[in-house]
């Protein structure tokens, strides 16, 4: 039989954990931007501007209730759902405190702006690679 390792991990660093992990699907986050771009809303409200099922966008819901970063109240039969501020602010601690260890030198940074691409221009560069639509007719006098 194997040992299981076990490592001491803070709370700090578990909060962390789930907020990523949470935040980890596109479609939650585009649910904590609504809220952060207005409060208090209920799973319709956000229904009716995600295109996505009343029952995924619940189950959203949940997995960012279950990482506390949204709270939940009920006013009558609905379910208003708002941003958990005090965990907005781990994440916004920790991941200040991350990118202040990072030191890169200028010269060495790369970035999609600064990368430079060739563009091709005149006859199709699909046509070197033998590419065939069949909805496009072929003309007769050409050959690929």
């Amino acid at each position: 039989m194997g040992i299981t390792k076990k490592i001491n991990i803070n709370i700090e660093t578990k909060t962390i954990g789930k907020i990523s992990k949470a935040l980890g699907h596109p479609t939650r986050v585009q649910i904590m931007t609504l809220l952060w771009k207005r409060n208090n809303r209920s799973c319709g409200d956000i229904v009716n501007l995600i295109p996505l099922s009343q029952s995924t966008v619940s189950k959203h819901l949940l997995e960012l209730k279950k990482a506390n970063l949204v709270k939940v109240k009920n006013e009558g039969k609905k379910t208003i759902y708002s941003i958990e501020v005090d965990t907005i602010q781990i994440l916004r601690k920790y991941l200040t405190s991350y990118l202040l260890t990072i030191e890169v030198a200028e010269q060495n940074k790369l970035t999609v702006l600064t990368t430079q691409h060739k563009v091709r221009t005149g006859k199709s560069h699909l046509k070197q690679y033998n590419y065939l639509f069949p909805d496009k007719k072929i003309k007769s006098d050409k050959i690929l």
